[in-house]
């Protein structure tokens, strides 16, 4: 269903619920079929999945919509002390995006914040190249773009890969989460055209990771051995 103006849609049987999906292929599948009738012999799309755990999920969805599948590598700016508290994002693009609010809450010195940047321009280089396996990027300018990631819970990061997204020059950008705090879903919707997710949780308390009943990291290897399923044939 269509949630208002915001045009989150979403399922309701599923809204509120944890332990929805059995793993990020299935919760693929389930957005998959979401998207069937949105994306309908569609002239000019592609799937971009966010490493590395929007890349199992993706992959239904190319598949179904019989789309290429290609990646938005995005990477979070971490405090000194904290590695998995982002303050920002960096992009495929280059592009940085920072909290300014978190970045005076935590006082961080301008020494600091131009470290973590670094450090996550360094990631993003380096996974695109890894992960990529030196294929070029798709083109996505004046493509309807799905964007892909595992789930939804501040939004910082997204945002990040929807302007750059943007930036490449998207005819339209489509969210596509399997699972999604509504606040965080209710502010991004405005910046793109629509997002799709059947799990929508609200609450103070909200882990991406209580929306699956498998839930582990998803390695490089495996990333790269569903990109290669989807790597066009070589010319003959």
């Amino acid at each position: 269903m269509s949630n208002g103006s915001h045009q989150i849609i979403e399922r309701e049987d599923l809204r509120s619920r944890t332990h929805v999906f059995r793993d990020r292929a299935h919760a693929g599948a389930v957005l998959a079929e979401m998207l069937a009738s949105h994306f309908e012999n569609p002239p000019h799309a592609v799937v971009l999945a966010i490493p590395a755990g929007g890349v199992p999920v993706a992959a239904p969805i190319a598949e179904r919509l019989a789309l290429p599948l290609d990646l938005a590598v995005v990477s979070k700016i971490t405090l000194p002390w904290n590695t998995e508290m982002g303050y920002g994002a960096v992009a495929f693009d280059g592009s940085v995006h920072l909290n300014d609010r978190l970045v005076r809450q935590c006082d961080l010195s301008e020494a600091q914040v131009e470290a973590g940047v670094a450090r996550a321009r360094e990631k993003v280089v380096r996974r695109s190249a890894d992960l990529r396996e030196g294929r070029s990027y798709t083109a996505v300018s004046g493509a309807d773009v799905v964007l892909v990631d595992d789930g939804l819970a501040s939004g910082f990061t997204l945002r990040a890969a929807i302007a750059a997204v943007r930036a490449a020059g998207a005819a339209t950008i489509t969210i596509a989460v399997p699972t999604a705090h509504e606040s965080a879903a209710r502010a991004i919707a405005d910046s793109v055209e629509a997002i799709y997710c059947p799990n929508v949780r609200a609450g103070y308390r909200f882990a991406v990771a209580d929306a699956y009943e498998a839930w582990s990291d998803v390695d490089e290897e495996t990333v790269r051995a569903i990109l290669a399923d989807f790597r066009p044939p070589a010319a003959s």
